[in-house]
């Protein structure tokens, strides 16, 4: 029998063999951080199509140029649609999404459906680590019990822990070896043995005291987020009626040394963490009976900003004269943040949707992604607009939804007939303006 010495040795030496499931925006860039450990990584994902990419050395993630791809295969990765492969892993870490319902309840169908492909092809000496963002409770209720069902014991013969991703795409200031990483065990053991998985390849491990712990600290770590944003969306609109500019109110309260964090207002949350997340937790709560009305409120004002944005465009329009129904509207960057090419969740999708359905001929710019093929509610397919002069003349309202690097911000200023910028991009002119 494979015991906890033996594989933590085999991690330790890197002669262990790193599996990872779900090759997108986390597990992706987990691969390239193993590979670069020295350690050999086999990906699995039940997409044929990134698969095929992948084994041909190609990258379908923008911020991940090609050549590391090709570099990894040169290396030794390989990526696979068949979880019978699990078998010869020693490290098993799941990187799968865990989207909403239409309810906007959990979603884990993709981490259930996983354990149930891998569990069959599990074997002694195994660690399983479970990264994707779930409610406390996931990794005990649905991933432990899978693995027992195959005859195997949990932190003897298998070793389960959990570790919240923290991935940030874009972020040129940290990346996955030095984010640090927080680890939880469902046993004492799995928990030495995970702490030996990922400090191969991260500088920082952050031990915590269970899988549960660690699943309620991913949550808090985008509640908190989501929170503050929430209410500085709300102060925006605030402001606005008062006629202040809260981007010269939050850079003044950020001068204080101690006691605030600056959060800046936007149109609205994107991306799969941020604005899925709270859900997760409010979901939970209630099986304990709790309501949780301060993350819930949070929830609906930052849910409620592509409606303001799309008001103030409205009232853009009536100062000239114009209805927004059959008005040209340019809704700048459809991608969820500024310099990727990720939509998930991307508010803006949610402002052409309701720019659309009051009658407007809605078209988008985005450097980063060059046609939208449609998808759940955003049932519209365009492609991306090149921006010159005359193109940003030709439209009656420009939308600044995602305030790409790429864009040239003096043409779209000087050209646009009316410019709803909601991400204060334009700010230093407007001041400049007002001072005029």
């Amino acid at each position: 029998m494979h015991s906890k010495t033996q594989l933590i040795a085999r991690l330790k030496s890197r002669e262990a063999v790193i599996g990872i499931v779900g090759l997108g925006y986390v597990g992706l860039p987990l691969m390239l951080r193993y590979i670069a450990a020295g350690f050999r990584v086999l990906g699995i994902d039940i997409d044929t199509h990134k698969v095929d990419q992948l084994n041909d050395g190609m990258s379908y993630i923008e911020h991940i140029p090609g050549e590391r791809i090709a570099q990894a295969r040169e290396a030794g990765f390989r990526a696979t649609c068949h979880f019978k492969d699990v078998a010869e892993c020693d490290a098993l870490i799941l990187c799968v999404p865990t989207p909403l319902n239409e309810y906007r309840e959990p979603d884990i169908s993709y981490v259930t459906s996983t354990a149930d492909a891998i569990a069959p092809f599990l074997r002694p000496g195994q660690v399983v680590s479970l990264e994707s963002t779930t409610y406390p409770g996931t990794t005990d209720e649905e991933i432990i019990p899978r693995i027992i069902h195959q005859g195997l014991t949990i932190g003897q013969d298998v070793f389960v822990i959990y570790s919240p991703e923290r991935e940030d795409p874009g972020n040129k200031h940290f990346d996955t070896q030095t984010i640090p990483k927080v680890v939880g065990g469902a046993t004492k053991a799995c928990l030495e043995v995970g702490v030996a998985l990922y400090e191969q390849a991260i500088d920082r491990i952050v031990p915590v005291s269970s899988t549960k712990a660690a699943e309620l600290t991913k949550l808090l770590e985008n509640i908190h987020r989501a929170v503050n944003i929430g209410l500085v969306n709300e102060m925006k609109i605030v402001a606005d009626k008062m006629g202040i500019d809260i981007f010269e109110v939050v850079d003044a309260a950020s001068t204080k040394p101690f006691g605030f964090t600056p959060y800046y207002p936007g149109p609205g949350l994107g991306g799969h963490c941020i604005p899925i997340d709270p859900f997760y937790l409010t979901w939970k709560a209630r099986a304990y009976g709790l309501h949780t009305r301060f993350i819930e409120l949070s929830g609906e004002i930052n849910q409620g900003m592509p409606e303001y944005v799309v008001s103030k465009l409205v009232d853009g329009l009536n100062d000239d004269g114009k209805a927004l129904k059959n008005s040209k509207v340019l809704v700048l960057g459809i991608a969820y943040k500024k310099n990727i090419d990720d939509m998930r969740e991307s508010p803006a999708l949610e402002i052409i949707k309701l720019i659309r359905e009051r009658g407007a001929i809605a078209s988008y710019s985005d450097p980063h992604i060059p046609a939208f093929h449609g998808h759940g509610v955003y049932d519209f397919a365009m492609d991306s607009v090149t921006l010159t002069a005359e193109v940003v003349a030709g439209y009656d309202a420009v939308v600044l939804a995602t305030d790409h690097d790429r864009f040239d911000y003096g043409v779209i200023g000087e050209n646009a007939r009316l410019l709803v910028d909601s991400r204060g991009r334009y700010r230093e002119e407007m001041i400049n303006l007002v001072k005029a």
